[in-house]
């Protein structure tokens, strides 16, 4: 038994990792994903064939989608709906589902996963999602539950919440969503406890390379030369940091962060903010589960990056642990280009604990329920 899976806008495939690590059922058969270098990544750890590197609209409009999938996953650029951007309603990324949504009628799924970030389930754009799913609506045939799930609470090291959608036929029994398995209280609650920076970083060596050269390795992709592909262990890659930043790091104690700084050793701009996020250049807590990490985690004035012993901040080998990406997976292209990838990715145990829920889900599936026919456009 086999399950055909579509991923849209699907990164250095982060979600597809995750179904894979979820169920060896899933077969991932497509992929779309715009940014070459990540589709670089992808096609480097799961195959030639897959990936179409291109547009979502341009894919559409070439008829590019497979006739009928399993599942179709996938999380529209989340920039538009994000509490760390403008926001601007008329960002032309806050309507990409609506490729998603079409995609759907294509292929004829038997569920959807939609992931974004929590601001979503808040957004206009999300009631159109509603809109569309009843039974006047272009997905008149699908109905969805959604929920904002927290990645930490499914064993990952990292506290990550995301807005997820899992939608499914009418004429399918619903699947309901994912159910915990961690907690910060699991000696009250039962549940296994939060898995910690520690014990991601367990194994990994302590020091990595300074100011080390990507190298001359090169995979070729759409007919373009990219740095790669390299191992996971091999993106342990940090700089030799200025004076001032080291001396910053050497003041900012276990959980500390930039309130524990002098005033000699502060930015000017921190001068006369007493308060603000307590999170830049914050060190990481070993025993807690890390912060969100984004695609910026190496500059520890963006966030809590700053390793939990050293003076330095986490390594995209690090920040890959924290992720959850498998030894197996490949990354390409620029230092700055595979921390994207990595940052925009979804945490592989919030995947995997999707994936596997799924997969229970079409287990159950009779092998006559037959796909439904693509209906015109609305």
């Amino acid at each position: 038994m086999s399950f055909a899976v579509l991923d849209l806008f699907a990164g250095a495939g982060g979600l597809t990792a995750g179904f894979h690590e979820g169920s060896s059922a899933y077969r991932t058969v497509a992929a779309v994903e715009m940014d070459l270098a990540a589709a670089a990544t992808f096609e480097a750890t799961y195959g030639a064939g897959i990936v179409s590197a291109r547009p979502i609209q341009e894919w559409l409009a070439d008829g590019m989608a497979p006739d009928s999938v399993d599942v179709v996953v996938g999380g529209p650029p989340c920039q538009g709906f994000s509490l760390l951007g403008k926001r601007a309603l008329d960002d032309e990324r806050n309507s990409l589902w609506r490729q998603y949504v079409e995609t759907i009628r294509e292929t004829s799924p038997k569920y959807f996963v939609m992931e974004n970030v929590a601001a979503f389930g808040r957004s206009v754009e999300f009631e159109k999602l509603c809109h569309e799913t009843s039974r006047t609506g272009a997905l008149r045939d699908y109905q969805f539950e959604m929920a904002v799930l927290n990645a930490a609470d499914f064993g990952a090291p990292q506290a990550r919440k995301r807005a997820v959608v899992i939608g499914h036929r009418r004429d399918l029994p619903s699947p309901g969503l994912p159910v915990a398995t961690h907690s910060a209280t699991s000696n009250t609650d039962g549940l296994l406890p939060h898995v910690t920076v520690r014990e991601a970083f367990a194994g990994v060596p302590d020091r990595p390379d300074m100011d080390a050269v990507i190298g001359t390795r090169e995979f070729n992709f759409a007919g373009r030369d990219f740095p790669g592909a390299f191992k996971r262990w091999e993106l342990h890659w940090s700089r030799s940091y200025t004076r001032l930043s080291l001396d910053r790091f050497a003041c900012i104690p276990a959980g500390g962060n930039r309130f524990n700084l002098p005033d000699e050793l502060k930015a000017r701009c921190w001068l006369n903010h007493s308060s603000g996020s307590g999170d830049v250049m914050g060190r990481m807590h070993w025993d807690r589960p890390s912060v969100t990490i984004r695609t910026e985690f190496f500059k520890p004035e963006k966030g809590r990056y700053i390793h939990p012993t050293q003076d330095r901040a986490i390594t995209h080998y690090e920040a890959a642990v924290l992720q959850g990406f498998p030894d197996t997976h490949r990354f390409v292209g620029s230092r700055t280009e595979i921390a994207r990838q990595i940052g925009n990715a979804v945490p592989i145990a919030l995947g995997a604990a999707i994936g596997k829920h799924l997969a229970d889900a079409l287990a159950s599936v009779p092998s006559s329920s037959s796909p439904l026919q693509a209906r015109p456009a609305a």
